[in-house]
């Protein structure tokens, strides 16, 4: 449930959605809903916020530098990945093969971070000549102003 409600909420032209906007666009229960929304809102794929005077939550997707911002929110746990492989290094020794695994391990998603960290600057300035080249030919750049 939570891949619909985010391909949803990606597809659909509104800017935001109440969960029953959600429930009633994907013909589902406002229960499915619940656990989806509050998953990715955990994982940072939605966010969640109030309009004033308002009582239901509104659910959004950050229009500005979207896949950039949610894959660099995953920086976190290859660092918990790392940490976890290091215990294990701790405590079975380097000298021993599952030492070894574990090591290499930790050593791998060090540098998928570092490699992620560098891809994302890279997009930072790609996803700013994709703007510049948008505007340049009389449109609004997406993301700008869309939240």
């Amino acid at each position: 449930m939570p891949a619909r409600v985010f391909a949803y909420a990606l597809a659909e032209d509104a800017a935001e959605y109440t969960a029953a906007e959600l429930a009633e666009g994907l013909r589902v229960s406002n229960a499915a809903i619940s656990g989806a929304v509050r998953y990715l809102v955990g994982v940072g794929m939605l966010t969640k916020g109030r309009k004033p005077g308002s009582r239901a939550d509104h659910y959004f997707i950050n229009d500005d530098e979207l896949w950039g911002t949610i894959i660099g929110q995953r920086s976190g746990v290859l660092s918990s990945y790392q940490e976890i492989a290091q215990e294990g290094v701790d405590q079975l020794g380097i000298q021993t093969r599952g030492g070894q695994r574990l090591w290499e391990t930790k050593e791998f998603f060090k540098f998928l971070q570092e490699q992620q960290e560098q891809m994302i600057d890279r997009w930072h300035v790609h996803w700013a000549e994709l703007k510049a080249e948008w505007t340049a030919v009389g449109g609004d750049p997406p993301g700008d102003g869309n939240r």
